[in-house]
C-alpha cells in the first residue's frame, strides 16, 4: 500500500504544470490524501467544472442601427455548449456557432485567448431591446443574463414645417440629430427625392459637424436661392430615420397667399356683402321657405344694382 503511495505521488508531480512550487512544499515523508486533496484544489481553483466569469457585464448599451455586441465569459466549459437565448420569446437564438433563428443578423463566436462566447447583433432595431440569456448545458443548466438597452437617436430640420424665403437670400437648413452615441457615418440630403450630389460650391454647401458628445449637426447651406430651390428637401443620416421641410422661394409674393393656393376660397366682395347680410338679418324673423326667398330676392336685387 505504501509503494502504490509513493508511485502516486510521482506520478502526480511529474504531471503538475508547477513542479518546483509543488517540490518546496513536499514534506520528506509521504503526503495524506488530504495533504493531495489540498494541493489539487490549490492548483485547479474552487471550481470543478464550467463558471461564469464574475466581471461579465449584465447591461450593454447600444444605437439604432449599429452593431451590438453581448460577451459571455465561461470559464473551464470543457465539452459543454453554450447557448443564447432571446427572453421575451424564449427564442433559441444559437447553440455554440450554430444559429437557430431565420435572421442573419444574429450569429455567435467565440474568442479563445478569454474563452467568451460573444451574441453579434447586426444593425442593431428598436425591438431588439431587452434581456438575453447566455445558458451554459450544464445540469442543471448555468446561465447568465445580459439587458441590451438601443439608444434611438432624434433625428429633426430647426425651424417649421414649411420655409418661405425671399429670392436671391441665403438658406441654411441644419439637420440636427441628438441622443446619438456614435456619429453618422454621413448624412444625404435630398431635393424632391432627388439626392443632392452634383452641386456648384458657389451655388450650394454641404457641411456636417458633431457637437458634444451626443450631437451632430449637418448643414445645407443655398447661396442666392432661386425659384427652382424650392421643393422638399430630407436629410437623411446612416441608419437613421429622416426628416423633411418645404422649402418655398418667394419673388415677391406673400407667404398667405402661396398657402391658400388655387383651391382656396376666395373672401366675398365688399359690395355684395351689404345687401347679403341684410337679407340673411331678415331671414331671421320669417318662416324658412319665406326666409329662403327673401334672401334669393335681396341678393339678385344687390348684383343688378352693383353690376
Amino acid at each position: 500500500m505504501m509503494l502504490a503511495n509513493v508511485i502516486f505521488i510521482f506520478m502526480w508531480i511529474f504531471h503538475s504544470w508547477d513542479v518546483g512550487v509543488l517540490c518546496a512544499d513536499l514534506p520528506e515523508t509521504v503526503l495524506s490524501t488530504e495533504q493531495i486533496h489540498h494541493h489539487i484544489k490549490r492548483f485547479s481553483g474552487l471550481y470543478t467544472g464550467p463558471y461564469f466569469d464574475p466581471a461579465t457585464t449584465t447591461n450593454i448599451t447600444t444605437q439604432l442601427g449599429t452593431h451590438a455586441y453581448l460577451p459571455c465569459k465561461v470559464k473551464q466549459l470543457g465539452n459543454k455548449s453554450v447557448s443564447w437565448i432571446r427572453r421575451r420569446d424564449a427564442h433559441i437564438l444559437t447553440v455554440d456557432r450554430y444559429t437557430f433563428i431565420a435572421d442573419d443578423r444574429f450569429q455567435a463566436f467565440l474568442v479563445e485567448a478569454t474563452d467568451t462566447w460573444t451574441l453579434q447583433i447586426k444593425y442593431v432595431q428598436a425591438r431588439d431591446g431587452g434581456q438575453y440569456e447566455c445558458q451554459v448545458s450544464t445540469e442543471p443548466k448555468m446561465s447568465h443574463f445580459i439587458t441590451l438597452n438601443v439608444v434611438v437617436p432624434k433625428v429633426e430640420i430647426l425651424g417649421e414645417a414649411d420655409i418661405y424665403v425671399k429670392a436671391g437670400s441665403t438658406v441654411h437648413l441644419k439637420c440636427v440629430i441628438t441622443q446619438s452615441l456614435e456619429e453618422p457615418a454621413y448624412i444625404f440630403w435630398y431635393h424632391d427625392g432627388a439626392r443632392v450630389l452634383d452641386y456648384v460650391r458657389t451655388e450650394i454647401d454641404i457641411k456636417t459637424e458633431r457637437v458634444g458628445s451626443d450631437t451632430t449637426v449637418g448643414t445645407l447651406t443655398i447661396y442666392e436661392a432661386q425659384r427652382k430651390n424650392s421643393g422638399n428637401f430630407t436629410c437623411q443620416p446612416s441608419n437613421l430615420d429622416s426628416a423633411s421641410v418645404l422649402l418655398h422661394v418667394l419673388n415677391g409674393e406673400h407667404p398667405a397667399a402661396m398657402q391658400r393656393g388655387k383651391n382656396s376660397a376666395s373672401p366675398i366682395p365688399g359690395r355684395w356683402w351689404g345687401p347679403l347680410s341684410a337679407g340673411l338679418g331678415l331671414s331671421a324673423c320669417l318662416r324658412p321657405r319665406t326666409a329662403a326667398a327673401a334672401v334669393l330676392v335681396i341678393g339678385i336685387a344687390g348684383h343688378i344694382l352693383f353690376t
